[in-house]
């Protein structure tokens, strides 16, 4: 008779209190990641100059990091349920931090490169199982979709913070802060984590300890995010990208055969037979291709074609970040529960393809107040999009899972990402080319190319509208889900 390893049980007899202490922790540490990403590359020319980095080199220190961020986050999701999130999250912070400090205390590029993969290594494992321990902790609908939006809103104000104080921290002091100020606030999140966060029993190395498995599905995604992060150096049809490309693709398929036949898979396919959690992941990547449009593109054209510093591009995009975060806080949760996640991720994503749309006509000597500023509110979409888009990709998950649906979840997002750097900057650089050819201005010819990039963002956005219109529905309320065990429904009412 095969052997039933235990499954991790949620603490369902925490105090609210506890449980407000356990989110704070989360979301600090979701802050972090998502700061940390976001405040390198306002401090690249500096780090450049200083560590004598080659104009190649020093687009490692973002590739070194979005590689084992992107690559470990499936496995370091699932080895949560089984070793214990709560020692996956400690273990993760640890080595986030010890890896910050390494990086500032960089002499060279090779130190800095090796230091920022081990960031990513660090953060793989922490924000793998911030969802799963999240959908533990708040069976409820109502006090989920709160704590969905303290997340997102926490994301948001990292990504700003990071903007604006990379400049900061860069003029006032030298790079190297930029990495050390993850010290004094990786320590506290450790020791808060040690009394705010439940313990809990994993299931156990033998429920799912397939190591052929781990190194497929590893070894694929991070040989895939390294090909895709290449295509604006080698171009979409070398052999470097289609060879690496068929590669990674291979190991991945392969890894989907192992999982099939294995007697303990790493990735149970049970997990994708939801239409919930399939269709959410499948519109985060193509909503977060298109959302590196704003992220990255309207800095880019703030700076290239407007004029601004790194500093005044920071404060300009601050609106978005106040507007993404106050939805976020104070709005979704309580649409979400009054029309259901669905109804919100679809007008979120239509607020999100109206800001797309307005960028697509912006001027060479735009004005803010008239051009870009309209921009920065109707990108306040976001706040409905990610909370009602992490409640319905977690939906499908059982409590013994849900560290796997985190990762995934994270996974996706990080290959979204990725894809959109690839895409949208590939786009706006051809278009910016053949514009100069023609006989226009730098000006013009930057901005021709943008407007491109926002196009095909906007395109991004209405097939995600349609993915989601089209595949996921409403999660129906179930007692079960106040006993912490998550499921879901297919047309048939078969639950997975």
């Amino acid at each position: 008779m095969p052997h039933t390893a235990p499954s991790p049980r949620p603490d369902r007899t925490a105090a609210p209190r506890s449980r407000r202490a356990a989110l704070a922790v989360l979301s600090t540490a979701m802050l972090m990641t998502i700061l940390d990403g976001s405040i390198v590359t306002v401090a690249m020319p500096a780090i450049q100059r200083d560590l004598g980095f080659s104009p190649t080199g020093l687009s490692w220190t973002v590739n070194a990091y979005l590689i084992a961020f992107g690559g470990l986050l499936l496995l370091a999701g699932r080895l949560g349920d089984l070793i214990g999130r709560k020692a996956m999250f400690l273990a993760g912070t640890a080595v986030f931090t010890a890896a910050s400090l390494l990086a500032g205390a960089a002499t060279g590029p090779a130190m800095l490169i090796a230091a920022r993969f081990g960031q990513g290594v660090g953060s793989a494992m922490s924000s793998a199982v911030v969802l799963g321990i999240l959908v533990t902790l708040f069976t409820e609908p109502a006090e989920r979709a709160k704590a969905f939006g303290v997340l997102s809103f926490a994301s948001a104000a990292g990504a700003s913070i990071g903007q604006v104080l990379g400049g900061v921290l860069t003029d006032a002091f030298s790079w190297n802060w930029i990495f050390l100020i993850n010290l004094p606030i990786g320590l506290a999140t450790i020791a808060l984590a040690l009394r705010a966060l439940p313990g809990e029993r994993g299931a156990g190395l033998a429920a799912g300890a397939d190591v052929l498995g781990a190194v497929l599905v590893t070894a694929g995604l991070m040989l895939g995010i390294y090909t895709v992060v290449g295509i604006e150096r080698y171009g979409w049809l070398s052999a470097h990208t289609l060879g690496l490309g068929a590669v990674s693709l291979a190991l991945l398929a392969a890894f989907t055969v192992r999982q099939a036949t294995a007697a303990t898979p790493l990735m149970p396919l049970r997990i994708l037979r939801s239409r919930n959690v399939a269709g959410a992941n499948l519109v985060q990547m193509l909503t977060l291709s298109a959302m590196f449009a704003f992220q990255i593109i309207v800095a880019l054209y703030m700076q290239q074609v407007l004029g601004y510093g790194a500093l005044a591009t920071g404060l300009a995009m601050l609106p978005a970040a106040v507007s993404i975060g106050g939805v976020s806080l104070f709005v979704s949760a309580r649409l979400s529960t009054r029309f259901g996640e669905r109804s919100v991720l679809l007008a979120g994503l239509l607020l999100l393809l109206g800001a797309m749309g307005w960028l697509t006509r912006v001027p060479v000597d735009a004005d803010y107040a008239t051009d870009l500023l309209p921009v920065m509110l109707l990108i306040a979409g976001g706040g409905l999009v990610l909370p009602a888009l992490t409640a319905l990709g977690m939906s499908g998950a059982r409590a013994d899972d849900a560290g796997l649906a985190s990762g995934l979840f994270n996974t996706t997002q990080q290959i979204g990402m990725a894809v959109g750097v690839a895409v949208l900057s590939t786009l706006a650089a051809s278009r910016t080319e053949g514009l100069r050819s023609a006989g226009a201005g730098e000006a013009a010819a930057l901005a021709g190319g943008y407007h491109l990039a926002f196009g095909a963002a906007a395109a991004l956005l209405v097939a995600a509208f349609a993915v989601a219109l089209a595949v996921l529905r409403q999660p129906a309320p179930d007692p079960a889900a106040r006993s912490g065990v998550l499921y879901a429904a297919d047309k048939n009412g078969t639950r997975f």
